[in-house]
């Protein structure tokens, strides 16, 4: 039999292994990363070669308010944005066709929701935590791309109502206006609910632009609960609903030696669903007279008119496709069956300002919503009938400042500010026992950091 070996020998010897372990280790751990980056980008290569794409994109957003608001308090919230794009042409053969399609995981809690009880809420990223399908459709060009015809679920808020210079803010009304986000059903089409849809996209001639595009008009069936409850996963594909049209025509132009670009839009939309009176009932009384039912009226269809204008200020001397943006947007509807009837917002864009920080960002935007004189009409009703000073809404407003930092390639840093006044346009503060004072204005601070894989 061999001799067993001392106990210090054998501790030795191990302690050997070890240390050989040790120094090894790192080299074949970093060997493995890169061997794994490489077997990454190969196939990566290889779909991108099949026509095929994806992409990833995480949002997170820590924001409190200051003061104000219904309470004071912080919250975190965050989204994962996975998506995909199919050449259908390199995959399949489908001339002039794409596909798209990704999913939102939502977590976290809504600022607006839980503290600060406002109509135009202060993230854009801001809903029910869920993990639901957003959008899926495939796209098909013709005639050289002159007319694109897009077909599936998907948002509006990406090409109507829109401008260049607004993507730096985190409000959600300066994405999907204030007016559209707070009177169509479930909010419209757009984030976090898409839904099923035809979208044309004409280029009429080298400035004139059309877009016209009907979608089902709501993402989720009648009822009080919440549209993101009634479709939890954005699988109800309706097609079923009255539907909802938009339209608009976009002109491009240029200003000055300079050749500033710039653009005017004009549209309006209409929608053939039903909505409520927002002060009668269908006896013609009014909804706080307790001789009444209490019931709104039904009023058939519902419509709106838009116009938009952006315009480049000034090129940045660091890159001429960079410099000051400015932008305006502007919307009317119907004053009975809508909560805000007059929509208006507009600010400006700074990027190409450093040359250390080519690719920040500074933003100062302000949006204004006026409460219909139907809902105002109400509010002195309620005075009326019950002889309690509540307070007659009339407006929300919101200032946004923030600047955008890009830390590194894909990694953005975004602190921000806004001032919320009039929250819910002047609602009773519900902590308020004799339902007398306003929810207070509130201020609030935060970070938002976006990575893309």
């Amino acid at each position: 039999m061999p001799t067993p070996w001392p106990a210090r020998m054998r501790a030795a010897a191990i302690a050997a292994i070890c240390l050989l372990f040790a120094h090894a280790a790192p080299a074949r751990a970093a060997e493995f990363v890169a061997r794994a980056e490489v077997a990454a980008k190969d196939a990566k290569q290889i779909l991108a070669d099949w026509g095929i794409g994806f992409s990833a994109t995480y949002i997170g957003e820590a924001l409190g308010n200051a003061s104000g608001g219904i309470r004071r308090g912080a919250i975190y919230t965050g989204r994962l944005d996975l998506g995909t794009d199919v050449d259908l042409e390199r995959l399949m053969g489908w001339s002039g066709a794409t596909f798209h399609a990704n999913i939102y995981q939502i977590h976290g809690d809504g600022l607006s929701r839980d503290y600060i009880g406002n109509l135009m809420l202060v993230s854009g990223i801001e809903a029910l935590p869920a993990t639901r399908l957003y959008e899926m459709w495939i796209e098909q060009s013709l005639w050289g791309g002159r007319l694109m015809i897009k077909v599936g679920q998907q948002p509006s808020d990406i090409e109507f109502i829109d401008s260049k210079y607004d993507d730096v803010f985190a409000n959600s009304a300066l994405g999907w206006p204030g007016i559209t986000g707070v009177i169509l059903p479930s909010g419209g089409p757009s984030p976090p609910l898409a839904v099923p849809g035809i979208r044309l996209k004409a280029q009429l001639t080298e400035r004139l632009t059309a877009y016209f595009a009907v979608f089902d008009g709501d993402a989720a069936p009648a009822g009080p609960q919440d549209p993101q409850i009634k479709n939890p996963h954005g699988l109800l594909f309706r097609v079923n609903d009255p539907p909802w049209f938009i339209g608009q025509l976009k002109y491009g132009f240029e200003l000055g030696a300079a050749s500033l670009p710039g653009s005017i839009t004009g549209g309006a939309w209409y929608h053939m669903g039903t909505f409520d009176d927002q002060r009668l009932t269908a006896q013609g009384l009014s909804q706080a007279d307790p001789a009444g039912s209490g019931e709104p009226a039904n009023l058939r269809r519902n419509q709106g008119i838009f116009a938009v204008y952006e315009q480049k200020l000034a090129h940045s001397a660091l890159d001429p496709q960079k410099g000051i943006g400015f932008f305006a947007r502007a919307s009317v509807s119907p004053s009975d069956r809508n909560l805000v009837s007059v929509y208006i917002d507009g600010g400006v864009q700074v990027t190409g300002f450093s040359e250390r920080r080519p690719n920040d960002k500074i933003g100062a935007a302000i949006t204004y919503a006026r409460i219909s004189d139907g809902a105002r009409q109400f509010d002195r009703d309620i005075r009326e009938f019950t002889g309690i000073a509540t307070p007659v809404r009339d407006f929300e407003a919101i200032v946004e400042l923030t600047y955008l930092a890009e830390v590194k390639p894909g990694v953005l840093v975004q602190p921000l500010f806004q001032y919320v006044m009039h929250p819910g346009g002047g609602a009773v503060d519900p902590n308020d026992p004799a339902q007398t004072r306003r929810i207070k204005d509130a201020a609030v601070f935060g970070v938002r950091t976006t990575i893309n894989f």
